[in-house]
């Protein structure tokens, strides 16, 4: 598992400080950049304006271009931005208004704002960069989110964002700022888990929360936003898959696409695992003909955190490698597998006692 929380030598700060590490003095040309002066095992010096800031990471671990962020009297960093990496992912709050059967971030009732440094990380990442923005809920702030996203989007065109967010907070009043932001620029993932409002609301734990998720993607769509559906399989929505695609290729047919999702097995997925996992490796049918209909009605329908095993042959093209780098695992018969190379393999907290049952090698 690659590490998010790095170990420092503690600055004398009391403000919240971006930095970025560079290998060479020339890539260090900013005031919020430092180069690299010497490593000695783990222990890597940078020099920062004239000050030392140690960082320890893997010896054999490339840190060159890296975004990290260091807090107050701690003595370890946020590692922001991987340069090397294309997941890279700004928790912009822990504040929720839903409590879902399966959140892998389980709310907090506390908010600290960070957006200022978040924005400038950002500004710091490398050319091209798509970054992600979750939570919690992105939009419970969603004036501070509009303005990191606006500024960044502005000062670095080639920069993209692509939000989670359950979308209840959008209005008519924000369909400007949605328009201007641009529909190639940022990208909004928003969950719906059933065409049926009492199943969705059950699992989201949120009484009207479907009403109000209808209200918000008519305002991305009168925005010319680009939209991405997500939608968790689980016991508790298996038999409406069906006709939830029906919804989403009839009712909401301007989707970029549709995301239909493995669990993860984390916070509130790993609680309420026995009764909301569904082991697509013994009984595929539901999601197939739900696959079927999308694809019938041209929308393009993608399987996310499937293991390629737990997908019967013909469905495999709909399943890329999309677990993250840093908390993705392999299994001992992974090794032997043909399709290593593609599959996106296992979440490093997955308990294979407790999860697919008939999975192997391809």
């Amino acid at each position: 598992m690659i590490e998010l929380r790095l170990k420092v030598d503690p600055l004398p700060i009391d403000v919240p400080l971006i930095v970025r590490v560079n290998d060479a003095p020339s890539n260090a040309n900013g005031q919020h950049d430092a180069f690299l002066i010497e490593v000695t095992g783990e222990r890597r010096e940078y020099d920062f304006n004239g000050f030392s800031l140690g960082v320890y990471a893997g010896v054999d671990e490339c840190m060159d271009g890296d975004v990290l962020l260091l807090l107050p009297g701690q003595a370890s960093a946020h590692r922001l931005i991987r340069a090397q990496s294309e997941h890279n992912t700004f928790l912009v709050t822990e504040q929720c208004d839903q409590l879902c059967v399966m959140c892998s971030q389980p709310p907090k009732k506390h908010h600290h704002d960070m957006f200022e440094h978040f924005a400038l990380a950002a500004l710091l990442a490398p050319i091209g960069a798509t970054i992600g923005i979750s939570g919690g809920e992105p939009l419970l702030h969603k004036h501070r989110l509009f303005e990191m996203l606006s500024h960044v989007t502005k000062a670095r065109p080639d920069i993209r964002f692509h939000v989670l967010t359950n979308a209840q907070h959008l209005n008519a009043g924000d369909i400007e700022t949605l328009s201007d932001l641009g529909w190639d620029r940022v990208l909004w993932g928003v969950p719906i888990y059933s065409a049926t409002a009492d199943v969705h609301d059950q699992i989201v734990g949120k009484e009207g929360a479907f009403r109000s998720l209808e209200r918000g993607l008519a305002t991305l769509f009168r925005a010319g936003a680009s939209v991405e559906l997500r939608t968790v399989v689980l016991q508790q929505n298996w038999d409406d898959l069906p006709a939830l695609a029906d919804f989403v290729s009839t009712r909401l047919s301007a989707v970029s696409f549709w995301a239909v999702m493995q669990l993860e097995r984390i916070g509130y997925g790993r609680m309420n695992w026995t009764t909301s996992f569904k082991d697509t490796s013994t009984d595929f049918d539901p999601l197939a003909r739900a696959i079927d209909i999308a694809a019938a009605r041209g929308i393009q329908a993608w399987l996310y955190n499937f293991p390629a095993c737990s997908v019967p042959p013909v469905y495999r093209r709909h399943a890329p490698s999309t677990i993250s780098d840093w908390k993705r695992k392999y299994l001992n018969f992974c090794d032997s597998c043909s399709a290593r190379g593609t599959c996106g393999g296992f979440f490093q907290w997955y308990d294979h006692r407790q999860g697919f049952a008939e999975l192997g090698p391809l």
